[in-house]
């Protein structure tokens, strides 16, 4: 429940997710997604609600004599006033407004409107995730620099070793105490393990890119503190039940909304088997000239009208559509067991790896510590004439792969605190990430349904 910024102490690492989450290219796509979600809960929360338009109009007619409208104006007066006729042309100026509403009665509209409300958190919840999976990737990653900064320095101190201990053996060889074998292998260990630097080197510009990248920059030097990382430790986890573990997870949460919004398509696309009960009306003005136009009452002109509309032949399209809703639910259903069961098996995997890495790391460092003393003693023999120059080349090389080892091992155990962090469903303020501020909605009460049920 804590946010990432007490979980993750280190300055440097905060700074650079702070950036990434203000930079973060996918991030900002998904916020814009967020938007045209957010547009759409607009649309349908103004479907259910009355339609009045208003505007004027102008237009023309000329109707032709042989035909029965025509006829009619001949046979009848042909004057609408003392000394003027009907015009052969006749304008029609109109200003008013129209009025139509759909009466929600079985509540079509509004449960598409709460759908797309559910859908609009369900892309919030999507957006909180992607910061969890942000904030985690971009600590595993740092922490995999350090560990590569670590292994250099450790390679960098094996190498003057060894050449301290190559020009040993040239004064032994020179002295006719080993052949010229020893002297070879002791310059091939050397120059393996300068090789292998160029190799570390690489895996730090790939780490450093790769943090620039999803810190949304170019590539530059990632600043960092590599010292005392056989000593870091991030906060320990506390952790509670585990159905209430999950529900911190924003992709649980996400799918949730969208199992309750797949509940809402079904009633929705069931409504449209029911009639439909519309209101119409007009209000305005209308008349053949500008003059008269605003004559009270004779250019009044308004209209009403109900209909009362049910589907009775060749529904197949309303069938059909309410079978797809159903699918989809039902797959939404499995969606939401395979996310739940998916996140309860990722939480036991990390909190068992943070245990067990961490009971690993501490043997690791008792067989460092046994070797590294053993390096000192195979030396002291080899030049007491008591031991081979195989044992102080194996000695070496078995104390090097096992200081490497155990700096991998740290890294991964961090990597472990990391990714519990993410399976617990990320701590955060949900008020950052991205370039934009969404505004908070009521969750329906459909959506709580879930919750308290099985």
């Amino acid at each position: 429940m804590i946010g990432w910024k007490e979980y993750f102490k280190d300055p440097n690492l905060t700074s650079l997710i702070s950036t990434a989450l203000s930079n973060n290219m996918e991030l900002n796509i998904l916020i814009q997604e967020i938007k045209a979600a957010q547009a759409d809960v607009t649309r349908t929360k103004g479907a259910y609600l009355p339609f009045v338009t208003a505007g004027t109009s102008a237009g023309l007619d000329k109707i032709g004599r042989h035909t029965a409208a025509g006829a009619a104006e001949d046979n009848i007066a042909n004057e609408i006033a003392a000394g003027q006729k009907i015009p052969t042309n006749t304008p029609n100026y109109t200003l008013g407004a129209n009025f139509d509403w759909e009466l929600d009665i079985w509540r079509k509209l509004r449960n598409e409107r709460d759908a797309a409300i559910l859908r609009y958190l369900g892309t919030q919840e999507g957006r909180n995730f992607m910061v969890t999976s942000i904030v985690a990737e971009i600590a595993q990653t740092y922490y995999e620099l350090i560990a590569f900064d670590n292994q250099l320095s450790i390679l960098k101190a094996m190498i003057e070793n060894q050449k301290s201990a190559l020009e040993a053996v040239k004064l032994q060889k020179a002295n006719a105490r080993v052949t010229e074998l020893a002297v070879r292998r002791f310059e091939a260990e050397v120059l393996k393990n300068q090789s292998r630097l160029f190799k570390i080197q690489q895996q730090i510009v790939v780490a450093e890119n790769r943090l620039n990248y999803l810190a949304g920059r170019y590539p530059q030097r990632v600043k960092r503190k590599s010292d005392g990382f056989d000593k870091l430790m991030l906060t320990n986890v506390n952790t509670g039940l585990p159905v209430e573990l999950l529900r911190n997870r924003p992709d649980v949460r996400r799918a949730e909304l969208e199992l309750a919004a797949s509940g809402l398509d079904v009633k929705a696309a069931a409504a449209q088997f029911y009639p439909s009960l519309s209101i119409a009306g007009a209000l305005g003005l209308q008349s053949f000239s500008l003059q008269s136009s605003f004559t009270m009452p004779a250019s009044l002109a308004y209209s009403a009208a109900a209909n009362l509309m049910a589907p009775l032949i060749n529904r197949s399209a309303i069938k059909a559509n309410f079978q797809g809703a159903s699918a989809r639910q039902i797959a939404a259903i499995y969606t939401y067991q395979q996310t739940v069961l998916k996140a309860y098996i990722e939480t036991v995997n990390q909190l068992a790896q943070i245990r067990n890495y961490g009971q690993s790391y501490n043997l690791k460092s008792q067989q460092v510590a046994a070797l590294s003393d053993s390096i000192t003693i195979a030396g002291q023999l080899f030049f007491n004439a008591r031991a081979e120059y195989t044992e102080v080349l194996f000695t070496q090389r078995d104390a090097l792969e096992s200081k490497m080892d155990l700096v991998e091992l740290k890294q991964e155990q961090l990597s472990a605190f990391v990714k519990a962090y993410k399976a617990l469903g990320g701590g955060y303020n949900r008020n950052e990430g991205g370039s934009g501020n969404t505004p908070q909605m009521t969750v329906p009460k459909a959506a709580g349904t879930l919750r308290g049920g099985n």
